[in-house]
């Protein structure tokens, strides 16, 4: 079975996209991330998250860039702090996009 970690479902969160097997949208990561909260302290508040969902959320968030504008600095990458060299391994190459996953 292959998991969608982002979903889209007008009847679930108003229609707003938000991460498989939570209660939490792309938005509210994003908003997180942007306050200084690292992939640690996120997935420590929110253990039904995992590191797969938190990095497709923050590429979802990529590819709808228009979206999630006020999350992007100038540079184009995410406001704040991504994810490690470390963090970041063990995930597929198509989700360690420059700016978005990974802290600089």
């Amino acid at each position: 079975m292959t998991i969608k970690w982002v979903k889209v479902d007008p009847l679930v969160m108003n229609g707003e996209p938000f991460c498989y097997g939570t209660r939490l949208t792309v938005r509210q990561l994003l908003e997180l991330r942007r306050n200084g909260y690292t992939l640690t302290r996120i997935l420590n508040d929110h253990p039904e998250l995992r590191v797969m969902g938190v990095a497709f959320a923050y590429r979802y968030a990529a590819d709808h860039r228009e979206r999630y504008a006020d999350f992007f600095e100038p540079d184009g990458s995410l406001s704040g702090p991504g994810y490690t060299a470390e963090e970041a391994a063990g995930l597929p190459p198509d989700l360690r996009i420059p700016g978005v996953v990974l802290a600089r």
